[in-house]
């Protein structure tokens, strides 16, 4: 029979790996599943990709906010699928969210993302995808700005930039 302490410590535990996977030090295992036009082995992906592009794209991991670049990139371009390029949001749909992650309040092409539920952290967000490699992009909130009231919060690790 648990005692509290069993419980109380138990809980915590389960908090804490929410709480490590929320910034990228476990995986939230959010990876898209299904089949996809650019289909590559873990192998392939790890040769292409750096060791947090593999994290974020293929694992579902989250970058530490306001580790990247791209957070403050403010010149005219796309920006791109960082396993694929498949362009994904242009520089004129990206805003200031201080969420410490580039955010954009529209994709270039809706079909160009995919959604699902995510659970992982014992909330139900919407996690957003790239649909043609499958890499996790970040998620879609209900805070954005007009005209759409969406934010696409967005690991930078899933993105390369583009100059118009």
């Amino acid at each position: 029979m648990p005692n509290r302490r069993t419980i109380l410590l138990g809980g915590a535990a389960i908090l804490g790996a929410g709480g490590l996977a929320a910034y990228g030090v476990l995986g939230n295992d959010t990876k898209a599943q299904g089949e996809f036009p650019l289909m590559l082995s873990e192998e392939e992906w790890r040769a292409r990709l750096s060791e947090e592009e593999f994290a974020v794209l293929r694992e579902g991991a989250t970058e530490r906010p306001f580790s990247s670049p791209l957070n403050d990139e403010t010149r005219a371009g796309t920006f791109v699928c960082g396993g694929c390029t498949q362009p994904l949001y242009a520089s004129d749909t990206k805003f200031k969210s201080g969420t410490g992650w580039p955010s954009f309040w529209q994709a270039i092409d809706p079909a160009n993302v995919g959604t699902k539920p995510d659970r992982s952290l014992m909330i139900t967000r919407t996690e957003v995808h790239c649909s043609n490699c499958g890499g996790h992009l970040g998620h879609i909130f209900d805070d954005g700005p007009e005209p759409t009231g969406k934010r696409h919060c967005i690991n930078g690790a899933a993105l390369d930039f583009q100059i118009a």
